[in-house]
């Protein structure tokens, strides 16, 4: 099995410390908020990580971190505890508030088959252990106290930046820095926060009442669980810039050696080509999804339809093809179910292996599905597609045998379909030949006939 090592910039072989087994630390999710489905996107990835190192016959110790303590409504330590705020927003306790979005969450990865890790750790289960690797790190002389918390002192430790390959100077510059007197460098990052008595979410420490800062609790989690050093780190790239370069700088700073041994990014999720954010509105949840008539699994579909390391753009248009796409895969193997034909598979089945194990290369494990359907109608096809399955997780084993599925043209396109043929009848030429441009760019293409104008999928 191959991997691409943020960390190294490179495709490496994977070797396991310990023969036969493999232990990975996931980031998993704040709750105090809906997972959107750019959230979403990077547990697929997990999921998909997870499934190819078990399919390779490795035992897996897989952890991933809840966080409800910890994560500042900045990543500059500023502002405060997102659980605080939505708690305070909802009228709700903290726990409440962790409890109520840890199982919608939990609700999502099960509708999208993501198989939950081995051991999922709650923050607020494991502040003795983050308190401990504060005070070593003080002790060691990398942590140091201001009026407001402890901060992790960076320029003691001169591999900081080799992650994100940032140097002290960009990050400076950054958006996420902002002036505090205290602080011996502006990027020094806070190990734990002192409470205001009102702070709702507060701890006994050394240092009075307070809670730990959101890198700590991973470094401490995946010291835990894991033991220094452990295999794999996942996390989708916008951890790279400030998580995680935080927990490498904690991790090593600690204990004087490398603890991770790759560090793998997914890429995010655009929408329209753009940005997706809460604060643009235009996030989608999975029960959104549904509402316009998407399965969970034809999402996972579409995730696994392009590289994890490239940005995905999310469109209806692309969610519409992803459907037909799906159904139709289901109908080809349900032909193959019940076919008589002798086909060897194992050809299939090697590209199919030598697929995932390029780095997780699902979009052309797909491909081989696909041209193994085209195969006569075989048992062992559909055999083959389910051992296949084992990775994708697309409920193959529900193939059913439906009546041909048309295309269906979307709403907005035959609206700038008739729009067009408005702008025609006024001899607005001009905003009829804008029209055709942005359909084509949508995926399709108007045909001018006697009879009027007809629309096609490109």
């Amino acid at each position: 099995m191959r991997l691409y090592n943020t960390l190294t910039r490179q495709k490496e072989e994977f070797r396991p410390i310990h023969d036969g087994e493999v232990r990975m630390y996931s980031c998993g999710p704040t709750v105090y908020n809906y997972a959107h489905i750019g959230n979403l996107r990077t547990y697929i990835f997990m999921d998909i990580m997870r499934r190819v190192i078990l399919y390779n016959g490795y035992k897996l110790t897989g952890v991933m971190n809840i966080t409800d303590v910890g994560h500042l409504t900045s990543d500059g330590d500023t502002g405060e505890d997102k659980m605080a705020t939505a708690a305070k927003r909802a009228q709700k306790t903290p726990e409440e508030i962790a409890e109520y979005y840890t199982s919608v969450f939990f609700k999502d990865i099960d509708r999208l088959n993501i198989l939950r890790p081995e051991i999922v750790a709650k923050a607020t289960d494991n502040i003795p252990e983050m308190i401990d690797y504060v005070e070593k790190l003080c002790e060691k002389g990398y942590g140091y106290e201001t009026s407001d918390g402890i901060y992790f002192d960076i320029q003691k430790f001169p591999a900081y930046g080799s992650l994100s390959r940032l140097n002290l100077d960009d990050q400076i510059a950054g958006a996420r820095v902002e002036v505090n007197e205290e602080k011996h460098h502006p990027a020094d990052f806070a190990l734990w926060k002192k409470a205001p008595k009102e702070h709702i979410m507060q701890w006994p420490s050394p240092w009075g009442q307070g809670y730990p800062g959101w890198h700590i609790e991973c470094s401490a989690m995946g010291q835990k669980y894991l033991e220094f050093p452990f295999d794999i780190h996942s996390g989708g790239v916008d951890h790279i810039p400030v998580h995680h370069e935080n927990e490498i700088a904690q991790n090593e700073a600690l204990t004087g050696k490398k603890t991770v041994n790759y560090w793998v990014h997914s890429e995010f999720m655009l929408v329209n080509n753009g940005k997706m954010s809460k604060s643009l509105g235009n996030t989608y949840t999975i029960d959104q999804l549904i509402e316009k008539g998407y399965s969970p699994i034809e999402f996972r579909y579409f995730c696994l339809n392009a590289m994890y390391r490239k940005k995905l753009n999310f469109t209806f248009e692309g969610m519409d093809s992803a459907k037909v796409s799906y159904t139709r895969l289901l109908q080809s193997l349900a032909k193959h179910r019940e076919g008589s034909a002798e086909v060897d598979t194992s050809k299939y089945l090697a590209d199919f292996r030598e697929a995932i194990n390029d780095d997780l290369n699902i979009p052309l494990a797909l491909g081989v599905l696909w041209s193994m359907l085209k195969e006569k109608p075989s048992r062992q096809v559909y055999e083959t597609a389910l051992e296949m399955d084992k990775v994708f997780a697309l409920d193959l084993h529900l193939a059913k045998a439906e009546e041909e599925v048309v295309d269906e043209i979307p709403s907005e396109v035959m609206a700038l379909v008739e729009e067009r043929a408005q702008a025609k009848k006024d001899k607005n030429y001009a905003r009829a030949d804008e029209i055709r441009g942005i359909v084509d760019a949508m995926g399709y293409v108007i045909v001018d006939t006697k009879d009027g104008a007809k629309v096609n999928k490109k």
